[in-house]
């Protein structure tokens, strides 16, 4: 078990969860502005903005970066993992998303067309992200691991 409470002290683990977390908490007050009502399923959503997969991977490559250097080979592993996920958010996902779009209208449509009522769950269509989304979920991640790195 001491083993286990060890990992709470690596501070680059710890920078990049309170970003993802806080961009995850930003998207709620993002979203209260928007539509001036609380809805705390955006704290556990994905999409939106901003990024948190992108607030995430930022504030680890910066912090590896930070702490083992910039020519390190953990840089470059945090870096390349950083842009797959990223372009995973705002590529693949979003797509995906784009995808359960149109499934869902042909269903609306469908079950319109036959006036019957249907019960089946619809796909989710908020997967990924913009690219300025990631952007911004990216720049979040830098921002924080700058301002928290040296605190922690």
């Amino acid at each position: 078990m001491q083993d286990f409470a060890i990992i709470f002290h690596n501070k680059i683990l710890l920078v990049s969860l309170i970003a993802c977390f806080s961009a995850q908490g930003l998207k709620l007050i993002i979203e209260l502005i928007r539509h001036r009502k609380i809805n705390f399923r955006y704290l556990v959503t994905t999409g939106g903005m901003p990024s948190a997969h992108s607030a995430l991977v930022g504030a680890l490559a910066t912090g590896v970066g930070l702490t083992r250097g910039w020519e390190s080979p953990e840089f470059a592993i945090a870096c390349l993992f950083a842009v797959i996920v990223m372009y995973d958010a705002a590529g693949v996902r979003q797509a995906a998303g784009k995808q359960a779009r149109i499934l869902n209208q042909l269903l609306d449509e469908l079950i319109h067309d036959t006036h019957h009522l249907n019960t089946e769950e619809r796909l989710k269509e908020l997967l990924g992200h913009t690219p300025f989304q990631v952007v911004i979920g990216l720049t979040w991640g830098i921002g924080v691991c700058l301002l928290t790195l040296s605190v922690l």
